[in-house]
């Protein structure tokens, strides 16, 4: 967290969130069963899977329960009206 948050929802909460850290697994499924066949680490993906760039972090207000990434919070913050 680098600077104060506001959730762009409710406009009230500055105080009361959840930090959802985000942490991906590549893996492929069988499409009858849903079962995992293979699960890929960041040096071997399969030439046909794009790995996961999204953020590390997403935010939730505890008031009112939007997730969002973290900037979306942090720029909100930003202002004071």
């Amino acid at each position: 967290m680098t600077g104060p948050y506001r959730c762009p929802n409710c406009k009230t909460n500055r105080t009361r969130f959840n930090r959802i850290l985000q942490q991906p697994e590549a893996v492929k499924l069988d499409p009858k069963t849903g079962d995992v066949v293979e699960s890929y680490t960041n040096s071997t993906p399969d030439p046909f899977h794009i790995l996961y760039k999204g953020p590390e972090y997403r935010i939730q207000c505890a008031t009112c329960g939007l997730i969002e990434e973290e900037k979306t919070f942090l720029k909100f913050g930003e202002n004071d009206y």
